[in-house]
C-alpha cells in the first residue's frame, strides 16, 4: 500500500499577469521544494485553485508537475468534481499522467441531497473505477459539508481507499475515525494549525499549505514528534501557529501567494474573482514573515 507518512505541501497553481497558467514557474517552485525531505506534493487542491481551472488546464498542471517530481516523492492529484462521472474521468486522466494517488473532495452543490447513501455511493464508484489509490478530502469550510465518522469508517472498508485528508480540525472526530476505521486508512492533518494534535491522535502526517513557505519547519515538527522529542515539538508547533493562522486561515490563497513572492518563490496573482491582498494586509503579512 502507498505510504502517505510525512509532510506534503498543498501546492498553489501559478498564473502570469494575464491570468494564464505559468507552468514554468510551477516547475521552478517544485525544483526548490525537491531539496527538502517532503513526502510529496498535492496538485489541484483548494490552494491550487482547482475549481478555477478548465479541464485542459488541470491536465496541464499535472503533466508539468509530473515532469519534475522525482520518483521518491509522491504526486497527489485533486480530482473531486461535482458529478461522479466527471470525477472518474479526471481521476483516470490523473492516473494516465502518472499521479500516485488522487484526493477526492466530496460533491457539495446540492447540499440537502448529499445524504450518506449518496456520498458513499459516489466514493465507492470512484474507488471502483480508479486505477490508483483514493484519498478522501473533508473540507467543510469550503463545501459546507462535514463528512461524519460513520461515512468515513464505511468508506475505509474499500480496498482502494487508503487515506483521509481532514481539514475540519475536529480531533475528537479524528480519534473516533482512527479507532473504528480500517487500519489501512491513513489520516492526514489538513492544516499546520493542528498538525501536532493530529499526530498525537495517530495521524500519519499532513497536507499543509504552510509547507509551501515553511517546509523545513513543518518537517522538523513531524520528525521531532516521530523521534519523541517532546521538549522540541511543542515549541515548533507554537511557532508555526501564528504564521499559519494569518496566511492560510485569515486571508487564504492570496496571502499564501503573496508570502511565496516575499520569500523568493513564485506566487503570482490569484484568479478572479479572488482578489490580491490590500496594501495594508500585504504590509501586515510582510511584518509577520520578517519576524518569523
Amino acid at each position: 500500500m502507498l505510504k502517505l507518512n510525512g509532510i506534503i505541501p498543498a501546492v498553489p497553481t501559478p498564473f502570469d499577469t494575464e491570468g494564464n497558467l505559468a507552468t514554468d514557474k510551477l516547475k521552478e517552485n517544485l525544483h526548490h521544494w525537491n531539496r527538502f525531505d517532503l513526502r510529496g506534493y498535492l496538485l489541484l487542491g483548494s490552494n491550487g485553485e482547482m475549481v478555477m481551472l478548465s479541464q485542459k488546464e488541470r491536465l496541464e498542471v499535472l503533466e508539468s508537475a509530473r515532469a519534475v517530481i522525482p520518483g521518491d516523492k509522491i504526486m497527489l492529484a485533486g480530482t473531486g468534481c461535482q458529478s461522479t462521472r466527471e470525477t472518474i474521468e479526471l481521476t483516470k486522466e490523473a492516473a494516465r499522467i502518472g499521479a500516485d494517488a488522487v484526493l477526492v473532495l466530496n460533491p457539495f452543490y446540492y447540499k440537502k441531497l448529499m445524504t450518506r447513501r449518496v456520498l458513499e455511493g459516489h466514493y465507492f464508484s470512484v474507488a471502483d473505477a480508479s486505477p490508483i489509490p483514493v484519498v478522501i478530502y473533508n473540507m467543510p469550510a469550503n463545501t459546507g459539508i462535514d463528512l461524519n465518522p460513520e461515512i468515513i469508517i464505511s468508506l475505509s472498508g474499500h480496498e482502494n481507499i487508503i487515506g483521509l485528508k481532514d481539514s475540519g480540525g475536529n480531533l475528537v472526530k479524528t480519534e473516533t475515525v482512527m479507532d473504528l476505521a480500517e487500519s489501512t486508512l491513513q489520516v492526514l492533518a489538513g492544516s499546520a494549525g493542528f498538525l501536532l494534535p493530529a499526530l498525537s491522535a495517530g495521524a500519519a502526517g499532513g497536507i499543509l499549505a504552510l509547507a509551501n513557505i515553511a517546509p523545513q519547519q513543518c518537517i522538523n515538527l513531524y520528525h521531532s514528534f516521530c523521534s519523541g522529542e517532546k521538549e522540541r515539538y511543542g515549541d515548533l508547533q507554537s511557532k508555526i501557529m501564528e504564521l499559519n493562522t494569518t496566511v492560510t486561515r485569515q486571508w487564504g490563497v492570496p496571502a499564501l501567494k503573496e508570502a511565496m513572492d516575499f520569500i523568493g518563490l513564485y506566487g503570482g496573482p490569484v484568479r478572479e474573482p479572488l482578489l490580491p491582498l490590500s496594501g495594508e494586509e500585504r504590509e501586515q503579512l510582510h511584518v509577520l514573515l520578517t519576524k518569523i
